[in-house]
């Protein structure tokens, strides 16, 4: 299994490959998501084949977008399991990788210790400083695609999201989950200061 080759492949085609409309679920969201994953899998000390698979999870996750709009995880497991048997992926990795990117799909339902680490990933952002910078530009890629009208909808959206949104590692519940709950006052807030 050439783990950092399948990496480079996918990087490669998501550089160029996802439209540019798509300003939060980007090149930039997947470098952001593999970080996150690998750091809260060493906290979980987390095995070699396992972090491998894991990597391989975080940057095929939303591969998916390149080709799709809607069900984006199962394009995304379509394109790795195309590309991962020229890696050396066998059969029984590359549907653990699909396991994985499928339990992102929202809402997200993580059936081991993997999944969990890699849906903790993909929403790490709601707990960190960087909230409102972020969200910023999922709120453009929400409104180009017609997903919300305003700054109202959206913020009604976001306490929705927010409200209903579960961390599932111990290391995401106490160094996000603290954060969160304030990025989703401030929101409230938002609603409350500017009414329709």
């Amino acid at each position: 299994m050439d783990q950092p080759a399948a990496e480079m492949y996918i990087l490669s085609r998501l550089r160029s490959g996802l439209p540019k409309e798509r300003t939060y679920h980007n090149f930039s969201h997947t470098l952001d998501v593999y970080r996150s994953a690998v750091e809260l899998a060493m906290h979980a000390g987390v095995k070699e084949e396992e972090m491998n698979l894991l990597r391989t999870a975080a940057l095929y996750h939303d591969s998916g977008f390149m080709v799709q709009d809607h069900d984006h995880e199962e394009a995304g497991c379509t394109i790795a399991r195309e590309a991962l048997p020229q890696f050396g992926y066998g059969k029984e990795h590359i549907e653990r990788v699909c396991d994985l990117v499928m339990a992102t799909k929202l809402p997200p339902r993580p059936k081991d210790q993997l999944a969990m680490i890699l849906c903790d990933a993909d929403l790490d952002y709601l707990g960190r400083p960087d909230f409102f910078r972020i969200g910023t530009t999922l709120f453009w890629e929400f409104k180009h695609y017609g997903v919300v009208k305003d700054e109202h909808d959206w913020n009604e959206l976001q306490v929705r999201f927010m409200s209903a949104h579960r961390y599932f590692t111990e290391t995401s519940r106490a160094e996000r989950e603290p954060l969160k709950q304030e990025n989703l006052e401030r929101v409230r807030q938002w609603l409350i200061d500017h009414p329709r």
